[in-house]
């Protein structure tokens, strides 16, 4: 399918993992709260017994809506005020929810409790270390947990706690004697090296970092932590005067993750001859950075609870920790939560490098809100305060590619591209892809294409580019060789991508192939069921092949599944009226230059 699908696709790219670099146009007020459209107050219910209670706040729960769970819970509590299933839930979704203290009062009461006892004795560890005791916050966790993670982390924490009692030699010995998966060395490397470097034994703070560095690919189980390693180590030699031994640890970086944003501060800094500071200097700081190391590996689809309790606990132990707040932020907007994350790229420090992406972010969640005009007033802001910084043009670009502001949009992208001057490389293809799409989107179709080219030139064999040049060649009817050619290439590189194999299925229905059309449209269908548009292709095809109740029932699954407001009465006219009688198809001419280059879709 040729779409713009991902208004976020460029700002994404973009921005990288989780970090950023450069200075922070800090908002005069509160965005979350500035020019918020009154909502009228919420009718609260009036519940007459424990499972009313109980049903809304489970409701609540799996719909991410945290505030109303816990606002439920409590409610059914005080119906039935020993019920351990409810005092679970609560205590987990105020520890989610950032109420710390109300979740570690619960704690304590569940702290034997086999179902949650993890949680509740990590939250007492949490609580006992930002108090400083130490070897309470020891003896609170079982190190030799069945579970590997569970197993990993207690030991982590065990082990910044004995460093924070005085017993550091011991407590890296405690770590590197850790044994478990394959991918254990990512952690227990990263945080001997920092409790070495905390300790002041450069050399084997040297020794951790390097052993890790030198093992990318057990670093990519776990990026985040990997260039912590990085950039602690570069850090290190650079406090220590080896500013060549230090630009060597960032080439090792660059090359994991090329294009990472706060590498090329930290190099930036190195080069000026600044000493960097280490990132974590007490037990509470390397407390709360086995929290995040933890967190940040396993976010993905499905562990958000457990992501978002670790991040939660890691903000306690450093409550101005930018990277922690940054992908806390980011969670929350995954979650749906723009509002809350909003506020908390907000709270990310002015001073630090990561400020100016939790600006960006901040900007993306005000269009996810509706926002639309603040969004872009705060983005193009960003973009003057540092004009070369591309990341706020793929930023913008994307709230007005969400806005169909294609006029803006191909004109801000045509800036970016003139900032990166005559040679861009391999990273700006994005630039020249986005700036296609606006022009196609003109109808500035010989700009479009050139535009396209050259991204392919820049990122040869990059599926999103070569689905939708491909795609454009067919549904203009020209190319048809090579814009199939293009599709199925993509296709290959991304199988399980249904907007790009939707792309070929319709490909095959606007060539009047309709039984591969359904062939592929099924596939499609099956990668992405609730996408509007491709239930909507698919029930084309099926009429066209003459089964015309499950094209009726595709389409209302269509219309079912909210699609765009230009798409809709289109749907709505084909389950009353049907598809008229196809077109023979026209085969088109090889190379046609002359056609009109301002064929729609």
């Amino acid at each position: 399918m040729r779409r713009n699908k991902t208004a976020r696709f460029a700002a994404s790219i973009a921005l990288g993992l989780i970090v950023s670099m450069g200075g922070a146009l800090a908002p005069a007020a509160s965005l979350a709260a500035a020019s918020a459209p009154e909502q009228p107050a919420e009718i609260q219910p009036n519940f007459l017994g424990f499972a009313g209670a109980f049903l809304a706040g489970r409701t609540a729960d799996v719909d991410n809506d945290t505030g109303r769970a816990i606002e439920f819970y409590t409610k059914a509590l005080e119906f039935d005020p020993e019920n351990a299933d409810i005092k679970q839930r609560l205590m987990v979704a105020l520890f989610t929810d950032g109420r710390f203290a109300d979740g570690v009062a619960l704690a304590r009461e569940l702290k034997d409790d086999p179902a949650v006892s993890q949680v509740s004795n990590l939250a007492l560890m949490v609580e006992a270390v930002t108090k400083r005791e130490y070897r309470k916050a020891e003896s609170l966790l079982n190190a030799d947990d069945s579970n590997p993670i569970d197993r990993l982390l207690n030991t982590l924490l065990k082990a910044w706690a004995e460093y924070g009692d005085g017993k550091g030699d011991q407590a890296i010995k405690t770590i590197i004697a850790l044994d478990g998966p394959p991918w254990y060395p990512v952690f227990t490397r990263y945080h001997a090296g920092a409790m070495a470097q905390a300790m002041g034994n450069k050399a084997e703070a040297r020794k951790h970092f390097t052993d890790l560095i030198a093992d990318p690919e057990i670093g990519g189980t776990a990026p985040d932590t990997y260039i912590r390693a990085v950039m602690a180590l570069a850090g290190l030699e650079a406090r220590d005067g080896n500013t060549r031994a230090a630009l060597d640890a960032l080439s090792a970086g660059e090359d994991f993750s090329p294009g990472y944003a706060p590498l090329s501060a930290l190099r930036q800094t190195i080069d000026e001859g600044g000493k960097p500071e280490a990132g974590v200097k007490t037990a509470q700081q390397g407390a709360a950075a086995a929290f995040f190391t933890l967190g940040s590996a396993l976010n993905r689809e499905g562990a958000e609870e457990t992501v978002g309790v670790y991040l939660q606990f890691a903000r306690v132990l450093d409550p101005e920790n930018a990277a922690t707040l940054v992908l806390l932020a980011s969670l929350k907007e995954r979650l749906g939560k723009a509002e809350d994350a909003i506020a908390i790229y907000e709270a990310v420090p002015e001073s630090s490098p990561m400020r100016r992406v939790s600006e960006l972010q901040l900007g993306l969640a005000l269009a996810d809100l509706g926002r639309t005009a603040e969004a872009k007033d705060h983005l193009s802001a960003l973009i003057e305060s540092d004009p070369r910084d591309i990341r706020s043009y793929l930023a913008y670009g994307s709230v007005l590619s969400m806005d169909k502001d294609y006029a803006e949009m191909a004109s801000t992208y045509e800036k970016a591209i003139a900032v990166i001057g005559p040679t861009p490389t391999r990273n700006d293809w994005n630039l020249f892809f986005q700036a296609g799409i606006a022009n196609e989107r003109l109808k500035q179709w010989p700009k479009a294409e050139a535009q396209f080219k050259r991204a392919l030139e820049l990122f040869p064999d990059q599926p999103q580019v070569m689905n939708y040049l491909g795609y454009s060649w067919i549904d203009m009817n020209m190319n048809l060789k090579e814009g199939m050619d293009l599709i199925r290439a993509a296709v290959d590189l991304r199988p399980n991508d249904g907007y790009i194999v939707d792309s070929l299925g319709w490909a095959h229905y606007r060539l009047g192939q309709y039984e591969d059309a359904v062939r592929e449209l099924e596939r499609a269908v099956e990668l992405k069921p609730a996408d509007p548009t491709i239930n909507d292709h698919l029930g084309d095809a099926y009429w066209r092949v003459g089964r015309e109740l499950e094209a009726e029932f595709q389409w209302k699954r269509a219309l079912a599944n909210e699609p765009d407001a230009d798409l809709k009465p289109k749907i709505e006219l084909k389950l009353s009226e049907g598809l008229p009688a196809a077109d023979p198809a026209v085969p088109a001419a090889a190379n046609d230059a002359s056609k009109d280059a301002d064929t729609s879709l």
